[in-house]
């Protein structure tokens, strides 16, 4: 079973992009995700432990995420979760993966200006052609 996680958070890293041989398109970066709470003892704004996710995104999403988020944007972040533990050697600790469905900026901290893109046809599935049933204007 998957689990679906949305968090909030500040791209840690450049999105790096890679195609495979294959022509997948995959975006990945670190996204950092500190709670914050207000403090009224000292009427301070107070961080957290901050969190640490790889975020990964696949095909149109990895090519819009390369293009539109940059290192220190705050973006809002939903996909499927999963936690693997990791040894190497005496080493050992465990990795938090995102694989994105959606990745889009936090207007709670700026502006952002959107622009549609052309949807890629994948010539294995010919229905992903949605200007065919949903032309654009």
């Amino acid at each position: 079973m998957t689990d679906t996680i949305t968090l909030t958070g500040t791209v840690a890293t450049d999105p790096r992009r890679v195609t495979t041989s294959t022509g997948l398109d995959i975006t990945t970066f670190r996204l950092a995700s500190t709670h914050r709470r207000y403090d009224e003892d000292t009427n301070t704004w107070v961080d957290g432990d901050t969190n640490w996710y790889t975020i990964t995104t696949f095909r149109q999403l990895a090519a819009n995420t390369h293009t539109s988020v940059q290192k220190g944007d705050r973006v809002i972040i939903t996909g499927a979760l999963r936690i693997r533990e990791w040894e190497n050697g005496d080493k050992h600790g465990t990795t938090v993966d995102i694989d994105a469905t959606t990745v889009g900026h936090d207007l709670t901290f700026g502006t952002s200006t959107w622009t549609r893109t052309r949807p890629t046809v994948d010539s294995t599935n010919p229905t992903e052609d949605t200007d065919s049933v949903n032309p654009v204007a």
